[in-house]
């Protein structure tokens, strides 16, 4: 069996898949061109983020039996597309679940703990007590929506701050495990502090998170996004900020990436510079789930997942 390889990966997929006696073709320089031009020869397709696939794409691949996404989301491939020529579609969410756990913390903490404005100010010359004055998190309530790998790696992380922490799934029930208490969306919207966001990106979450969402819950809430940046309206975002809403903002990801996730496409407006210039949000380049271990277990378990696919 022939697959292609079109992003980087760690060296472990390759090695496991070629003692498995599968015949790997690692192109990580590939350009859109070529893999149109050499995709039908090949029964597997390993992806990160580099490429789109739409009908175009896979109307080409007339021997692909799978596509291998490693990293979380799908939201790159036509899933129902793939679904019609009966092409599976897998990925390796475990590999990147703990990184992005520890982000979403880290994020709260630097919001309770103004730990990011602090250290701006000492670096030039400013040392201000009184207006740093922190936040404790076992005062609050954690709402999480989307309780998957990536939620509940987070919850587990949680636990030892003594807060509550609840979550909502609307595709999954009788999962509580001890770091969570299920709930419905009202409850959420009821009792959380802090929304933590953890959903996959598709039609239905689409700008999910929007003025009239924003303004269910019933307290002024912290916001944090580690998932997809198209789950947030921005726009919604800003205006619920400027108006104390949302007291502040940690957000891994924006709406503006590209597919590949390593730049932004008419990024400077006004609500990018509103978050820019706001002592209150917090924005990394979709970090949450790059870490050296996660680099290495996301393509482990792909290679684990692609050898139990028994496709040979």
């Amino acid at each position: 069996m022939k697959i292609l390889i079109v992003d980087l990966i760690h060296e472990i997929l390759i090695e496991k898949l070629t003692i498995a006696g599968f015949e790997c073709t690692y192109n990580p320089d590939i350009s859109k061109e070529e893999i149109l031009y050499t995709i039908e020869q090949f029964d597997g397709l390993v992806i990160r983020s580099k490429i789109k696939l739409t009908s175009e794409v896979l109307e080409k691949a007339v021997n692909l039996r799978f596509i291998g996404r490693v990293g979380a989301g799908l939201e790159s491939i036509d899933l129902s597309f793939a679904k019609e020529k009966n092409i599976i579609c897998i990925n390796s969410p475990e590999g990147n679940r703990d990184a992005v756990g520890e982000h979403a913390v880290g994020l709260i903490l630097s919001l309770f703990h103004k730990i990011n404005q602090a250290n701006s100010e000492v670096k030039n010359g400013i040392w201000q007590r009184e207006k740093n004055r922190g936040t404790e998190l076992w005062n609050c309530t954690v709402g999480i929506i989307g309780y998957g790998n990536m939620g509940s790696a987070f919850a587990q992380r949680l636990k030892g701050f003594d807060c509550k922490v609840i979550s909502y799934d609307k595709y999954k029930t009788n999962y509580s495990d001890g770091n969570t208490t299920e709930v419905d969306l009202q409850s959420i919207f009821e009792t959380s502090n802090i929304l933590s966001i953890h959903t996959p990106q598709t039609d239905e979450t689409m700008f999910m998170v929007n003025d009239e969402f924003i303004n269910n819950f019933h307290k002024s809430i912290y916001l944090i996004n580690t998932a997809r940046g198209k789950i947030v309206k921005t726009a919604d975002l800003v205006k619920n900020l400027k108006s104390g809403k949302i007291l502040g903002a940690g957000l891994d990801v924006l709406e503006w990436e590209s597919v590949s996730f390593n730049d932004m496409y008419n990024a400077e407006n006004a609500d990018m510079e509103y978050l820019k210039n706001s002592e209150n949000v917090i924005l990394t380049p979709h970090i949450a789930g790059v870490t050296k271990e996660s680099y290495y277990k996301l393509s482990y378990y792909m290679a684990e997942k692609i050898l139990n696919l028994k496709l040979k």
